[in-house]
């Protein structure tokens, strides 16, 4: 596995992270022992990369993910997030105040069964806290030695700039892939600039670039993909096909339709960290080897022209969810 710096930290990890979200719940039904075996051959393979968050599961996740680091935890380079929580209705809210930065943390680690975070993001932004006492709270938390690096998640550059001058920012996470490109024109040379890494989640558009999403009717009835907008419809219809043209695009250059997206994003700029997230050993070894993939200008425009040809994606989330991202 190829390695890629974290920013200005000085650390190196792998070019292909893993996102953990999917290993308890949101795309259907999974398997613990299943999951555990992913995770061990992650590190196996040098996928050392592994991003979780306190919501995924309602902690489930976390504590998964301490079954791992008992043994390997020298291995694991481990991003975590806060900041989503549930009011007694059940209705959730964002909450990256300096107080419950320290409550979530402490949490945390306690699921995670480790003394410290690598990297430790804001999932969301607060609008009913300035950016700079988030920042300020996650730079306490480093000095106290329970994380060494921290982040933030969907964040605007105005937000990134303010918390980046409040305490240093070694990543921002935000959507990108494919079908999903607004960080191109602010976010990313911003992050760039400023030395910042960008992780963008999602990577294979949930994914609808495979050509291996089965028929909506198929998916489980709590499967997350069902409340988004990319999968209804028309858009469905239009992205099904880009699929199916990526994946013979893929084919004519020796490789599967998940490495061409992959590597399309790793050929932005040797700042990005994609993080994909799998359930099956035959995606992760599939993903990991997307570094092995070298594209040319003419591969590049071939994909452009393919995306020209069928623009009609649609939006990634909800009106409700996109409310909390660019913030």
């Amino acid at each position: 596995m190829k390695k890629r710096a974290l920013g200005t930290t000085g650390e190196r990890v792998s070019a292909i992270g893993l996102g953990c979200m999917g290993m308890s719940g949101r795309y259907g039904p999974f398997d613990k022992a299943e999951n555990l075996a992913v995770l061990h051959r992650a590190l196996d393979l040098g996928v050392n990369f592994l991003d979780t968050a306190d919501m995924y599961g309602n902690g489930e996740n976390e504590t998964l993910l301490s079954e791992i680091l008992a043994d390997r935890r020298e291995e694991v380079f481990l991003a975590t997030k806060f900041g989503f929580r549930t009011d007694d209705s059940g209705k959730k809210f964002i909450d990256v105040s300096p107080k419950y930065a320290r409550q979530a943390i402490d949490a945390s680690l306690k699921r995670l069964k480790t003394d410290r975070v690598d990297l430790y993001y804001a999932h969301r932004v607060d609008p009913q806290v300035p950016i700079e006492e988030t920042a300020g709270a996650l730079g306490d938390l480093v000095r106290e030695g329970k994380v060494r690096y921290v982040g933030v998640c969907e964040a605007s550059v105005e937000t990134i700039r303010k918390a980046h001058r409040e305490y240093p920012l070694a990543a921002v996470q935000s959507e990108y892939s494919l079908l999903t490109r607004e960080p191109e024109a602010a976010v990313i040379p911003t992050c760039a600039a400023l030395g910042i890494a960008f992780v963008p989640y999602s990577p294979l558009s949930r994914g609808l670039v495979t050509a291996a999403m089965p028929e909506l009717e198929a998916l489980s009835a709590d499967d997350f993909r069902r409340t988004l907008p990319r999968f209804e419809g028309a858009h469905l219809e239009n992205n099904r096909k880009l699929a199916l043209g990526f994946s013979s695009l893929a084919e004519s250059l020796g490789c599967t339709a998940a490495q061409l997206a992959l590597a399309w994003i790793l050929h932005q700029g040797d700042t990005i960290l994609p993080i994909p997230g799998t359930k099956r050993i035959k995606y992760l070894e599939e993903n990991a080897h997307s570094v092995d993939v070298a594209l040319g200008k003419a591969d590049m425009e071939s994909i452009e022209e393919l995306l020209r040809t069928y623009p009609a994606t649609g939006p990634r989330y909800d009106q409700g969810n996109l409310r909390l991202v660019g913030r």
